[in-house]
């Protein structure tokens, strides 16, 4: 008796040690998600009361932070591109991209077809004792394994130089 329970509990306890990653991104607590809230810029009082624009309900703020601007910024793009359509710079990469033609809602759908595939994927592994990482479970057979690729790819003769070099062992010559 004492033998099954230790064979019972030996995996347990080691299971619980596993590393579940970022996926997992559920939360227990009951408190304030702390990623709802939006900084917003110093209060600035203006040079002359008289200019400010007229007020619009419902709308930003002169001092609202844009977090797709300042992401914008932070990779050395313009964000007043931002306002318009597409920057002309980039419309030969969109006319090409675009060549086939685009299937409007493509995002909907996709997210659909997953949480299906996840739901099939999910039917008998409902009931589990650890935590266990559904996004490693689900994906595991299409998961890639980027060391035999980036092998497979020079066996091939294919330049991979973002690559690291074939021997990863430091050599001080």
């Amino acid at each position: 008796m004492r033998r099954t329970v230790l064979m019972i509990l030996i995996p347990l306890a080691l299971s619980a040690c596993a590393n579940q990653g970022l996926r997992d991104l559920r939360t227990n607590s009951k408190g304030p998600d702390e990623f709802m809230i939006s900084p917003a810029g110093p209060l600035q009082e203006p040079a002359s009361y008289s200019t400010l624009p007229p007020p619009t309900p419902g709308q930003a703020n002169l001092t609202d932070r844009s977090a797709l601007s300042e992401g914008v910024t932070a990779f050395g793009g313009n964000p007043q591109a931002l306002q318009g359509g597409i920057d002309a710079r980039d419309g030969a990469l969109v006319n090409h991209a675009n060549r086939k033609g685009v299937t409007p809602g493509i995002r909907t759908i996709l997210a659909e077809a997953d949480a299906d595939f996840r739901r099939r994927k999910g039917r008998l592994t409902q009931i589990r004792i650890v935590p266990v990482d559904r996004y490693e479970q689900a994906y595991r057979r299409q998961a890639l394994d980027a060391s035999a690729e980036a092998a497979r790819w020079r066996r091939a003769g294919a330049r991979t130089p973002s690559s690291p070099p074939r021997d990863t062992r430091f050599n001080p010559s």
